[in-house]
């Protein structure tokens, strides 16, 4: 769902980067108030984000929660200067999230997705679920910058060249990033598909 509060495309405008700095001065002066004011416009999107990454509600809720408690934390270094606010904070949320796909990596295999409650279902919701569980897995195979560029332009439907500004890449650096998730993404999908497919 897409309102008020959806991302804001590369290029804020004056009035967009005027709010911001002030909302950071505001947090900068330990108004709790102000604080509020940002959990408020971005805490549900930086929740969204984090859970496509890691596939964890309870792992997303901390990650959010971990993103705004930085931005509480940073915010007196951060006033005075131009920022916009929204892609600092998603660009926080995914760094946090790669942190924890990479140490959820050191500690254990990364576990599949479970498979949903095999209870007598409708087959097209079955199928559905299954297909859902399929996607889920393949993404979360590929390398946390490789996901994070799928989650933010397929499921977040940001521009390029925002995706590129959360990841701090250049613009080329991140088309190719997204280029090579797109083809292992495929890569895997048919790999699946064939595996399906034999009858052995």
């Amino acid at each position: 769902m897409k309102g008020s509060l959806a991302p804001k495309p590369p290029g804020s405008t004056p009035a967009e980067d005027r709010y911001d700095a002030a909302l950071v001065a505001r947090i900068a002066a330990r108004e709790e108030a102000a604080l509020a004011e940002a959990i408020t416009a971005h805490a549900s999107l930086l929740h969204r984000i984090a859970y496509r990454m890691l596939g964890d509600a309870h792992e997303a809720e901390d990650v959010a929660q971990e993103a705004l408690l930085r931005l509480w934390d940073k915010a007196p270094g951060l006033a005075g200067r131009t920022i916009r606010l929204g892609p600092w904070l998603k660009r926080v949320t995914v760094n946090l999230a790669i942190d924890r796909l990479r140490a959820g990596r050191r500690n254990a295999q990364e576990e599949v997705p479970e498979r949903a409650d095999e209870a007598p279902l409708a087959d097209d919701v079955i199928a559905g679920e299954q297909r859902d569980a399929m996607a889920r897995a393949l993404i979360a195979a590929l390398p946390e910058r490789q996901r994070a560029a799928i989650v933010l332009t397929y499921y977040e439907d940001l521009a390029n060249a925002e995706a590129a500004e959360i990841l701090e890449m250049s613009i080329k650096a991140f088309e190719s990033l997204l280029h090579r998730a797109r083809a292992a993404l495929r890569k895997a999908f048919e790999a699946q598909a064939a595996a399906a497919g034999d009858p052995s």
